[in-house]
Parts: structure tokens; sequence; C-alpha cells
């Protein structure tokens, strides 16, 4: 039986033109499967930007809000002061606060503590947003805070958990 090289020609070109799409409906279910992250930041600052294209390339879909205010919304989100940092994020009814691991943060989504957030306080050296060539990165914790006071949910150093 003889095979005819104009049909495989043309299944292997129809086959490369849809790769894109399906690539495209790949990533917007990896995006889609994660809720909407809605970051408030300063407008002058920039490792608040390196911090959202790290949640974004973990597959979350975000939100900027840019406003010299962001002090009041961790107020009245209940950010406690020890914990501040210097962008707040809210996603599944939850409070982010600063420099906050996604790893991290898709394990609270999934493991639903009774708690208000996350918080990584200061800007550790190395934390997502935080990188600096040359320096060796921090060990910090990332914080579980809420009603029923404050514990430590995970330990990083970088972006990875010690």
């Amino acid at each position: 039986m003889k095979s005819n090289p104009t049909v495989n020609r043309r299944a292997l070109l129809v086959g490369l033109a849809a790769t894109p799409i399906a690539m495209s409906a790949v990533a917007a279910a990896a995006t889609e499967s994660q809720p909407k992250l809605v970051v408030t930041k300063d407008p002058n600052c920039g490792c608040c930007g390196a911090w959202v294209d790290h949640v974004r390339a973990a597959g979350f879909p975000v939100e900027v809000v840019e406003s010299p205010e962001v002090n009041r919304l961790k107020v009245r989100l209940g950010v406690p002061q020890s914990l501040a940092s210097c962008h707040t994020a809210e996603v599944g009814g939850y409070v982010i606060e600063g420099h906050v691991p996604a790893d991290a943060i898709k394990r609270l989504l999934a493991e639903k503590p009774h708690a208000k957030g996350l918080a990584v306080p200061g800007m550790p050296v190395g934390s997502p947003g935080m990188e600096v060539d040359g320096v060796e990165n921090d060990t910090y914790d990332v914080v579980l805070f809420g009603a029923e006071g404050q514990r430590t949910f995970a330990r990083y150093r970088g972006t990875r958990q010690v």
C-alpha cells in the first residue's frame, strides 16, 4: 500500500498551525485555575511589579491598583503593623502582605485555614521580587495571621521552601 505524501504534509501543516491555538488554550486554562489577585501598591515601587510578575508566572491572574494610600488599605484589612511590607494583595477572601511566594499562596488557598492572611514582613533579599544578583538570599518566615494570632506558615530561603 502506497502512502500519499501530500496528505501527510497537509496533516503536518494543519497540526503545526493549530499548535499556538492549543498552547494558548492551555495557558488560559492554567491562569483561570487560580483566583484573581488584586494587588494594591505604591506607584513608585519597582519591587512590587517584580512580585506581580512572580505570581503571574505561577498562574494567578492579577489586577494592579496603584495608590499612594496603600497604608490605609492595610489598616482597613487588619494587617498588623509589625507584618507590614510594601504592597498588599487580596485573593480568595485572604490578605497577602508583602513578598509572599506564590507556592505559599497556593497552599493557603488549598488548605483554607481560619485566618486573615499571609505576610512576609519587611523586604527579605531573595524573596519573590527582591532578588539581588551576587547577594546571598535571606531565610525568612511566611506568617499566617488573624484573630487567633500569628504563627509561622512556612519558611523560605529565596523562593525555595526550607
